[in-house]
């Protein structure tokens, strides 16, 4: 399956992970696609003319499906993200990487995240059209609206936001951003393995 359209999308930051998810369900937000594991590869060529251009080609993994995606430079806009987007499931993401290497496409950035994907609140029918992810990222939480301009706002106040909060950058550059921020060298946005011992009850005797 592929599709091909120009999507119209801004991130809002979640400082509260409890209060949002209340906040969903009270205004009658509810999942359609359980929390998952998401890995992301981002990949371009020598000097990265892909970068340059605003254009972006991504593989991602999620459980057993990889999905490529090619999004084109981003269209001038004050507050939303707009810009055509390009996206088909692939049966092995694994064999599409080695030809990406024959074709000397590196990877150039990968990025973890756990999303669940809501369905729209009052009532209405899920659509592809109109789309809320929650993402748990190695650098915080955020709410991905996707759809009209006039969903986007609508949704975007019910959940206590304003234009002023909206976020139009990459997942990438706000990873860059932090770094900067912790004075700390950027590579890969993944979360970090738990350490020996952690994570793990102790049996009660």
């Amino acid at each position: 399956m592929m599709r091909t359209r120009h999507e119209i999308e801004v991130k809002l930051p979640v400082p509260r992970r409890r209060v949002m998810k209340r906040l969903l369900a009270e205004l009658g937000f509810r999942p359609v696609v359980p929390r998952h594991f998401e890995s992301n590869h981002l990949y371009d060529f020598v000097g990265r003319p892909l970068r340059k251009a605003g254009c972006l080609l991504r593989l991602r993994f999620a459980g057993s499906r990889s999905v490529l995606t090619f999004k084109g430079a981003p269209l001038r806009s004050r507050s939303y993200k707009i810009r055509h987007e390009v996206e088909t499931e692939v049966e092995e993401g694994k064999y599409l990487q080695e030809i990406f290497k024959r074709l000397r496409l590196r990877e150039v950035f990968r990025y973890d995240k756990y999303r669940t994907v809501y369905a729209g609140s009052s009532g209405s029918n899920y659509s592809s059209r109109k789309e809320l992810v929650y993402d748990e990222t190695p650098i915080g939480d955020f709410i991905e609206l996707e759809g009209p301009r006039r969903w986007i706002d609508m949704t975007a106040r019910q959940l206590g936001y304003t234009p002023k909060d909206y976020i139009t950058a990459s997942y990438g550059t706000l990873y860059r951003r932090h770094c900067q921020a912790q004075g700390v060298r950027p590579g890969d946005m993944v979360f970090s393995p738990l350490p020996r011992g952690k994570g793990r009850k102790k049996r009660k005797r």
